[in-house]
């Protein structure tokens, strides 16, 4: 399957460089290019990419409403945003995480990661590494905003090994982890991750974190937690 990318961003020599490089890799293709959050909006409703990747600063319209548009529209269900940012200074990531965007990357990562990055957002899961992202999630969402009743109604609904998957998933653990700490199989961690994101209504595994900080199911002090016995 060719992932087809919709660049975003108001550098028109870094846009040329990322066609570049989608275009010379196999199973991938760039569908358009947009200068700025507004055309972004408007070229993915026109060709529904798979991935945009989303720069923040851009004129017109930035890339966290433009995420929000998109992430909003019914329409647009099966596009992922990727978004681009800075680590070390950059205080949009938790804004670019409640906007609805799958994942974020920095703009110093490799061309292997950048291309890692879109084909695991693609793929439906969120670039959430343990080692970069745990610090950024806890950081930007220890002061979270407040969960909604309706939230913690679908919450209700989870089993003990769904919250416990949950809480793991907000601590930035892959599925191989979770699954090596539930002493489960990785695809068995990977079906509650998705039964606890289908029952919460959350678009992708990046939501679930939000949801999981939104309502305290974790906080930025937490650390995993031992394992329920009820499966």
């Amino acid at each position: 399957m060719t992932v087809r990318v919709l660049l975003a961003d108001d550098q028109a020599l870094l846009r040329g460089t990322f066609r570049m490089l989608f275009d010379s890799t196999e199973g991938m293709e760039t569908v358009g290019e947009a200068s700025d959050g507004r055309e972004a909006v408007e070229l993915a409703r026109a060709r529904h990419p798979d991935v945009i990747l989303m720069d923040i600063r851009m004129p017109e319209l930035d890339g966290l409403a433009a995420t929000r548009l998109i992430s909003e529209d019914e329409d647009l269900a099966g596009v992922k945003v990727l978004v681009l940012t800075t680590f070390e200074d950059d205080e949009y990531v938790a804004e670019a995480l409640r906007a609805g965007a799958s994942g974020f990357l920095g703009k110093g990562a490799s061309p292997e990661e950048l291309l890692e990055a879109v084909r695991t957002v693609a793929e439906g899961e969120a670039l959430l590494s343990p080692r970069a992202t745990r610090a950024l999630i806890t950081r930007f969402l220890a002061q979270p905003e407040p969960c909604t009743a309706a939230v913690h109604q679908r919450l209700e609904c989870l089993t003990p090994r769904e919250r416990d998957v949950m809480r793991l998933v907000a601590l930035g653990l892959s599925n191989d982890e979770i699954a090596e700490r539930l002493f489960v199989s990785p695809l068995t961690a990977k079906t509650h991750v998705n039964r606890a994101m289908a029952k919460l209504a959350a678009r992708d595994r990046a939501q679930l974190v939000v949801i999981a900080y939104q309502c305290g199911l974790v906080s930025a002090a937490s650390e995993p937690v031992a394992p329920s016995r009820t499966p």
